[in-house]
C-alpha cells in the first residue's frame, strides 16, 4: 500500500506532539507557564534554520504573512493556556488528549469558511472523539 507524502509528515506531528504533551507537564512542574512559553519560542528559533535554510521570509504577500502571524498569535495563546492548565494541576494524561481535540474546531468551521464538506463517517469520528474526552475526564 502506497501512502501519500502528507501521511509521513502527519506521523511526525503525531509523534512529536505526543512527546510534547509529556515534556510540557515536566516543564510546568518546575517553571511557570509564561517561562515555558518563552522556551517553546526558543525551540522554534533553534529549529528554524534546519527547516528553512536560506528562505527569504519577506518574499511572501502581506496577506499570507497576516494569516501566518495570526496563526502564530493563536498558537502562542493556545500554548500558554496549555502550559497554564498543566501548571495549575492538570494531569498530562487528561489535559493533553483534551487539548488535542482542537481539530474539532476546524471540522466545525471549515465548512463555513473553507467550503469543505464533512462526511457521515467524519461526523461519527467527531462524536467518538467527544465521547473519548468525556470518558478520559471522568
Amino acid at each position: 500500500m502506497h501512502l501519500p507524502p502528507w501521511f509521513w509528515l502527519a506521523a511526525v506531528v503525531l509523534i512529536s506532539w505526543g512527546i510534547v504533551g509529556l515534556l510540557q507537564k515536566l516543564s510546568t512542574n518546575h517553571i511557570s507557564a509564561e517561562s515555558s512559553l518563552i522556551w517553546l519560542v526558543v525551540g522554534f528559533f533553534l529549529l528554524q534554520p534546519l527547516l528553512y535554510p536560506g528562505q527569504a521570509l519577506w518574499t511572501y504577500s502581506a496577506r499570507s504573512l497576516t494569516w501566518a502571524l495570526l496563526s502564530g498569535v493563536f498558537n502562542a495563546l493556545g500554548a500558554w493556556a496549555l502550559f497554564a492548565a498543566m501548571r495549575s494541576g492538570g494531569k498530562a494524561s487528561i489535559v493533553s488528549p483534551f487539548t488535542a481535540l482542537y481539530p474539532l474546531v476546524v471540522v466545525l468551521i471549515a465548512p463555513l469558511l473553507l467550503h469543505e464538506s464533512i462526511s457521515l463517517l467524519q461526523g461519527l469520528g467527531v462524536v467518538c472523539a467527544l465521547t473519548a474526552v468525556v470518558l478520559l475526564s471522568t
